[in-house]
């Protein structure tokens, strides 16, 4: 559970168009409509997640404030990094909204790029001891608090129960095992159903990090130098992301929306991903039932392997273009940082807690009849609580972007070591 640090800054080529094109408005109507000192204007991404929390947050802090209103505008997070990067390097921090919602692997780095761009909350009220400790590292920089704690990323594994039965298998069958269990059965199941177990993004290296941190791994050592070209666990990860996508059990996609689309229209039989993904499942009402969720494999040759993970999980920034800063960390700090009533409600959709006092609420022992009549809540919370400590290092999308070049050179015939030494210089590079 320990996410800290990173960056992801995109080039400036870029910047100026996303600056002014992206999301459902553009960043100066977003921000100027929100000249009434009750309104707060939000950029966020995924409204069956991220936008419906907000939103279920403003209506609780309505109920004391009944003139308060949010302006959500829907922001893909590449697009938000990129409008940030922007405007604190151009000077126009008034173009950014009152919040944000920003990657806890991205938190640190974007506060140490650009300090003028976001306001310090260690003394705004809010108790930051009542969250988990690894959640709060995430957004803190030399002992400030610049981030309100959101989401749970722990690991989940998702199977259609009904599609695993075609293959003479259950549920409980993919629980506790190794990758390569995993992919003897994935074989089966693509045999005998035409259907994948898993899929992922073509380039990218999210399944790769969880195996890595799945095993106390990373790209970096402790002094924060890469660590990649001779890193014995990272290459058992990439032999074995190599042979899930050799054998089929395992199908890349090209962009979000795809992968998204491979669960929704029954393309891949599971997936692997943190446990924000149940409420992505979810928008298929008529899959209702047929999903169980269990822990991930683990590695066969790593000494420090387990079967649990952390991936993804955010956390709330106000920025210093905020017409009302007070208020912002007011609504924040009340409702993610002290309603036990917001984390009732957006339990459903996948919001695991990371505000302690919402984990002892009578809601987390409810079943989920969508996810197989399980107590899923209280099974994730188990997960979360067996998480090995990770160092992602400052340079993390560095290193993620690099590895995932490498990847796609040797999934093309290119030797793994010559690519990974290639995505250490790389790395090395850019930290100098």
């Amino acid at each position: 559970m320990k996410r800290r640090i990173i960056s992801g800054l995109l080039v400036a080529s870029m910047a100026f168009a996303l600056l002014t094109g992206c999301g459902n408005k553009s960043e100066k109507e977003s921000t100027e409509s929100s000249g009434d000192e009750n309104t707060l204007t939000v950029w966020c991404w995924d409204p069956a997640f991220n936008i419906n929390a907000i939103q279920e947050a403003e209506k609780i802090y309505q109920k004391d404030n009944p003139e308060f209103k949010l302006e959500v505008v829907e922001t893909p997070w590449e697009d938000l990094q990129t409008k940030v990067t922007t405007a604190a390097s151009s000077n126009q921090i008034d173009t950014l909204p009152d919040i944000v919602l920003m990657q806890d692997d991205a938190f640190q780095k974007n506060v140490i790029s650009y300090p003028d761009a976001f306001v310090d909350l260690t003394d705004t009220g809010i108790d930051y001891s009542q969250f988990a400790e690894g959640k709060v590292s995430a957004s803190i920089v030399d002992g400030a608090n610049y981030g309100v704690p959101f989401d749970n990323g722990a690991v989940i594994a998702c199977y259609r129960e009904d599609i695993l039965e075609q293959a003479g298998f259950t549920t409980a069958d993919f629980e506790d095992i190794t990758w390569d269990k995993y992919i003897e059965q994935g074989k089966v199941v693509l045999e005998k159903t035409g259907k994948p177990l898993l899929s992922c993004l073509a380039g990218e290296t999210d399944v790769l990090a969880m195996m890595l941190r799945s095993a106390g791994g990373g790209f970096f050592d402790e002094e924060g130098n890469a660590l990649i070209a001779d890193n014995k666990i990272l290459k058992e990860v990439v032999e074995t992301y190599i042979e899930l996508v050799k054998s089929g059990v395992l199908i890349e996609v090209n962009d979000w929306d795809q992968y998204i689309g491979s669960l929704n229209n029954e393309t891949v039989a599971g997936t692997i991903n943190g446990c924000w993904i149940m409420a992505s499942i979810q928008t298929a009402e008529d899959q209702a039932g047929k999903w169980k969720i269990t822990n991930m494999p683990k590695l066969d040759g790593a000494s420090s392997a387990t079967n649990y993970a952390n991936q993804g999980g955010s956390s709330w920034a106000v920025t210093k273009g905020s017409k009302n800063p007070e208020l912002a960390a007011d609504f924040l700090g009340s409702t993610f940082g002290g309603s036990v009533e917001l984390y009732d409600n957006i339990l459903s959709t996948g919001a695991i807690a990371t505000y302690q006092p919402a984990a002892d609420s009578e809601k987390y022992a409810e079943t989920n009849d969508f996810f197989g009549g399980e107590e899923v809540y209280t099974k994730i919370v188990e997960y979360a609580g067996q998480v090995p400590d990770t160092i992602n290092g400052v340079y993390f999308y560095e290193a993620r972007d690099a590895v995932g070049t490498a990847i796609t050179n040797i999934i093309a015939g290119a030797d793994i070591d010559a690519e990974l030494k290639t995505a250490q210089e790389t790395v090395e590079f850019s930290m100098q």
